[in-house]
Formats: structure tokens, sequence, C-alpha cells
């Protein structure tokens, strides 16, 4: 995949809106601009080919990246023209089954992240309910025990990877309790995880893996309910199929883990690095929930999100979408997009009661919102658990050398090391 450089993307005239969107040659999504400074490469895709880009995946497979808010907003908010269906690709004969996208963009499949229409709303009637009987005390008790667990084996260190010490093993090992998983299979379904967000060779092999686990799960929640989102589901009146159920505990699985853990450490990272926040913080002017809320603007986990397929031949932004194009939600992008910040008003992502970003997305095809409360209860409950415990975190390295996780789709920290003066683990406060 080659890298798409400033350079790739062509000047157009001036800032005058006139003059935007002249650019024609497609920019490649991947590379170091997306991992670096990704809204120094969306500003000047705004300027050169506006709210609609031209884009190239891996493979040279075509796509248009959206990143003004207004028409994620329109793209977002119109299910029968934008559905959230992969069948509608039109690039499906050139696609090859080892294809390292495939896991992320999908392929037609009877589950609630890859339907549309009835047969989404199908799904959903049966996943929303199941995630809204967890109970929230329930969440935050698991968190705050594993959270410790996870401290504990570091604590006596002084120093420690957030990233891969704690905010990636977190989230999974909250979910794998509350679909009804044991402990001992949460560490191997991060892994499976982290290999299917990074898109690369060992993406096909995981996503297996990752099915094989879920498959397992509903064979044993049917052998054995239990007070779990597995078993709630599994008690749906309307029938669905095994593999049908296993989809949708891999769909929520994958969609709470690797965000909520990005979630964890982008929040993290924005304490150890910016003085003015941490000392706001320290001085009662800021909370927590401001570092979550502006990490949701300013570097949303989901930067991009495959996608929506076009139903017939339309117009969007400018540009003419042609039936079964793909649409690639630019989220990262919009949420940065200047025209909604100038509407927002200034200290848009400084307080933390603006909700309007599109971090979950937006529409009837958005994250449900128990599943954003449980998201952001694991993240907060999480970083509470880490101040708390270990007080004088600080960076172990200059800000400038850390290093972000080599993918367009998500934003997050390879690691994000850190050093703290050694303290003594619960075990060892009882």
């Amino acid at each position: 995949m080659t890298s798409p450089s400033l350079s790739a993307v062509p000047a157009s005239g001036g800032g005058c809106p006139a003059h935007a969107a002249t650019a024609t040659a497609p920019v490649q999504l991947g590379g170091p601009d997306f991992t670096t400074d990704p809204q120094a490469l969306y500003r000047t895709m705004r300027h050169a080919y506006g709210s609609v880009v031209p884009v190239e995946l891996a493979g040279g497979f075509p796509a248009w990246l959206v990143v003004g808010y207004r028409e994620v907003h329109q793209v977002t908010s119109d299910g029968e023209l934008f559905p959230r269906d992969v069948g509608l690709w039109n690039q499906w004969e050139h696609v090859p089954e080892d294809w390292p996208l495939l896991p992320m963009v999908g392929r037609p499949m009877p589950s609630i992240y890859f339907t549309a229409g009835a047969e989404h709303r199908r799904h959903s009637e049966m996943v929303v309910p199941a995630l809204e009987g967890v109970d929230p005390f329930e969440i935050r008790g698991h968190c705050e025990q594993l959270a410790d667990r996870l401290v504990d084996d570091i604590c006596g260190r002084g120093s420690a990877d957030l990233v891969a010490d704690f905010a990636e093993p977190l989230p999974v090992l909250v979910l794998a309790r509350l679909v009804g998983f044991p402990d001992a299979e949460g560490a191997d379904i991060a892994r499976v995880l982290k290999d299917l967000a990074d898109g690369g060779p060992g993406a096909q092999e995981a996503y297996g893996r990752f099915g094989a686990h879920m498959r397992r799960l509903v064979a044993a929640k049917r052998a054995e309910p239990g007070d779990d989102v597995t078993s709630r589901m599994l008690a749906d009146p309307e029938p669905f199929t095994d593999e049908e159920y296993a989809l949708d505990l891999m769909a929520i699985t994958a969609a709470g883990h690797l965000t909520t853990a990005d979630w964890i450490s982008n929040s993290l990272r924005l304490m150890l690095t910016e003085d003015q926040f941490a000392e706001s913080l320290a001085g009662g002017r800021r909370s927590i929930g401001d570092a979550m809320n502006e990490v949701l603007w300013e570097e949303s986990p989901t930067q991009i999100l495959a996608g929506r397929w076009a139903v017939r031949d339309t117009q969007l932004g400018g540009r003419t979408i042609k039936a079964g194009d793909m649409l690639l939600l630019g989220l990262g992008a919009a949420n940065t997009d200047p025209l909604i910040r100038q509407e927002l008003g200034p200290g848009t992502a400084s307080h933390g009661s603006n909700g309007a970003h599109l971090a979950f997305s937006h529409g009837e095809y958005r994250c449900p919102f128990p599943a954003q409360e449980i998201a952001e209860t694991i993240a907060r409950t999480g970083i509470e658990v880490i101040l708390d415990r270990l007080p004088d975190l600080r960076l172990a390295v200059p800000a400038q050398d850390l290093v972000r996780r080599p993918s367009a789709f998500l934003r997050g920290m390879n690691a994000l090391p850190v050093r703290f003066a050694p303290v003594r683990t619960t075990g060892d406060l009882l």
C-alpha cells in the first residue's frame, strides 16, 4: 500500500470554495500521514477535494471518504439511500478471498452489523435489550476488580506500557464477562481483535479464531444459561440460528473492545502530555469526563468507518456517487470540520456536555445507546482506578516519540510507556 503523502493530494487554487474540489486523483487510504497527523491530511483533502474525497483502498479498490460533518450526517440519516448493506458493493467480483481489509469491510452475512432495513431491525430488537439488561453497577464492579488486577500486575515495577498492560486488556476482559466468557478466554480474544483491527496478513486467521470462540460460547449458554448477554439473546422469542447469534456476539465484542481501549489510552495520553489539561485536571477545573469528551472530538478512536453503499446513482457534496459505490464515514474528519466548529462556537471540544460529535456515528446504524453507556463506564472507571492507584504517572519517553497504531481506520497508541513510584498491590493493602 502506498503512502498518501500530502504531495499526493493536488493543491487547489487558494482557500476560496469556488476553487475547492478540483482534484481528481484518488488518495491512497493508508500510510504514515493517517497515523502521524490525520487532521492535517483531512484539512488538505478538504482544500483539494471538498467534503467527499475519492480514495483507493489496498488492492486498488475505489471508495469515497466523506469528511464533511453535514455530509456524514446526511449519509447516516438516510438509511434507505445509503444503507449499511455490503452486498450492494459494485466491486465484489474483483475482491480476492485473502483481501486484508475483508474482515473490516465485511461480506454479506446475517449479523446486526451487516444487515439493513427490516433484517437489521430484527437483529437490533434482540441485541439491544440484551445489552440493556446489564446492570450499570455490575459493569462498574467488574471493571474496578479487573482494573485493580491489571494494576496489581505492574504496580511494583515502577514502569509500564499503559496500552499493552492496561488499556487494551481491560475492555475485552470486562466484555468477556458480560457476554458470558470465563476470564481465561479474554486474553486470546484481545489478541484476535488486535490482529483484526490492524488489517494485516493475520486478519483472516484471526477472524476464524474469533468466530470459533463465539460458536463455543453459544453452545455453552444453550446448555447452561446464565445472567449474561448471550443467555438473554438466546431467550429472545424471535428465532435466530446459532450462526446469527455468534455473528452478533462478534459484532458486539469487536465494536466495543479496541475502540474503548483507544478511548482509555488517548484520554490518558492527553492527561500526560497536555500541560494545561493536566494542571486544570489537578486543580479541579476539568474532569476525567472532559478529557474523554475532548478525545471523542479531537482524536476519535474510530476515525473511518466502513461503510455505506449507495442504492442508486446520486449526488453528495458535489460528487456523482454511482449505485453500489462504497462510502467510508470519516468520523474523525467530520468532528473537526471547520464549518461545524463555527456553528457550535468556541470551546466545542472542551465542554463535557457537548455531545454533538459523531464518534459513535449517527442514525439507524449508529452504535446502540446501551453499548455506548457500557463503553463509557469501562473507560471512565478504568481511568479513575489507574489514576487513583498510580497518582504520579509520568511519560517515560518524550511525547513526540509516542507512536500511533498503523491504521487509517482506528486512532490509538502502539504504546504508552510510563513511570511511577512503585506501590503495593491491593492484596498487600488488605
